[in-house]
């Protein structure tokens, strides 16, 4: 067996990397896979960077910030698959809590604008919101969502919080509401803190969160074990994405040297049954999050060019150039070369329009078609990367 050493921060949407060694779908393809528990991402990039690991659990911007140059100098990283789409609630303060219910908001879960524009009409002062990392999801999608709902940037403060520590940060008055994948949201509520305000998806329907990165060194190096990786983590997603399972996927995240949290805290992001407040309110939110179904693990190079174009627009670049630069990061060839004799369906573009598809949708595939999941806007925003840029 060829061991691979993978750094993952404790979360769900960690299930792929997971399951995939616990149930031998590594085995399968000869690999044995050492899982490093990780506290904050910069952690995982940086050992990543530094060959401590041979493959990383991140955040599917990350390595887009990092071919910006807007992190540390590091060896180039590619990301060759996606492993989670969704898996974030936002959540406020018992205090935003109160206020959003005597103000007559029914917390119904489903409709970012009536929840954004509630928000606004409570919010005091700047509102200060929790954030895993400045290149996450959660990021982008406070910054696409608040000021769709009219806040402007004096009233926004963006802080960076570790998954495990959103809670504690909460508890403490350090933020009034946060952004953060399962479980964590829902720590916070059984700790009293917080009340989930939506998920992720009502804002974007299919939110890519998590990706499989290594070194371009190792892809290139190292392309037999790259595939073999792929493959693994591609059938235990496959796995999770059948509801019947998700049960025991709740059982073996939550062990002591996974999540180390009670298998029914695991389970609510899995199944999308969330407890939303201190009230025991419970609220269903079907696509919460999928690893595999849909296209949700391919990795778009649209995505990258939209994330870039966003970042590079925060940052001074010049946009074209970063989405140039960001693409040649999100590895389509890797991922028809490596799971192409797997018989992953595989669409015929590597690139979209993002938020173009209102519902699933079968469009053609390499063989025969496939079906692609929803991925629209709450706002009916949609990001062509053909377009030109406005100014250039």
């Amino acid at each position: 067996m060829t061991v691979l050493r993978l750094g993952y921060v404790p979360l769900i949407d960690a299930a792929p990397l997971i399951v995939a060694q616990e149930l031998g779908f590594a085995a399968e393809e000869g690999l044995t896979l050492d899982l490093v528990r990780l506290g904050a991402w910069a952690q995982a990039r940086d050992m990543l960077g530094a060959g401590l690991i041979d493959a990383a659990h991140m955040l599917v911007p990350m390595p887009v910030g990092q071919a910006l140059g807007l992190g540390p100098a590091l060896p180039g990283m590619d990301l060759v698959m996606v492993l989670s789409q969704g898996g974030q609630a936002v959540a406020v303060n018992r205090n935003l809590e109160d206020r959003l219910r005597r103000a007559g908001h029914d917390f119904a879960f489903d409709d970012a604008r009536a929840a954004g524009t509630a928000l606004r009409g409570v919010a005091a002062g700047r509102l200060r919101v929790g954030v895993p990392f400045h290149f996450s999801t959660q990021a982008e999608l406070m910054r696409h969502w608040l000021p769709a709902c009219g806040f402007v940037q004096d009233d926004l403060d963006l802080v960076t919080v570790p998954p495990p520590m959103m809670a504690e940060a909460m508890a403490r008055g350090e933020v009034d509401a946060f952004c953060v994948g399962e479980p964590w949201a829902s720590f916070a509520v059984d700790r009293g803190v917080a009340a989930l305000l939506l998920p992720g998806t009502a804002i974007w329907a299919a939110p890519p969160e998590k990706g499989l990165v290594l070194l371009r060194d190792f892809t290139d190096a190292r392309p037999v074990e790259t595939g073999a990786l792929m493959r693994a983590v591609w059938r235990a997603g496959r796995w999770l994405d059948d509801p019947d399972h998700r049960g025991t996927a709740a059982e073996i995240l939550s062990r002591v040297i996974y999540l180390n949290l009670p298998p029914e805290l695991a389970e609510r992001g899995l199944t999308g049954r969330l407890t939303i407040s201190a009230r025991g309110e419970m609220r269903d939110a079907p696509r919460f999050v999928a690893f595999n179904a849909g296209a949700a693990s391919f990795p778009w190079k649209s995505l990258a060019a939209l994330f870039a174009r966003r970042i590079a627009g925060r940052h001074g670049l010049d946009p074209q150039d970063a989405m140039a630069c960001a693409t040649r990061h999100f590895r389509t060839d890797l991922y028809r070369q490596h799971l192409r004799p797997a018989g992953t369906p595989l669409p015929g573009a590597s690139s979209r329009v993002e938020g173009a598809l209102a519902e699933d949708r079968t469009v053609a595939a390499e063989r025969g078609g496939m079906i692609l999941r929803a991925d629209g806007f709450f706002d009916g925003f949609v990001f062509d990367p053909a377009a030109p840029v406005p100014g250039a």
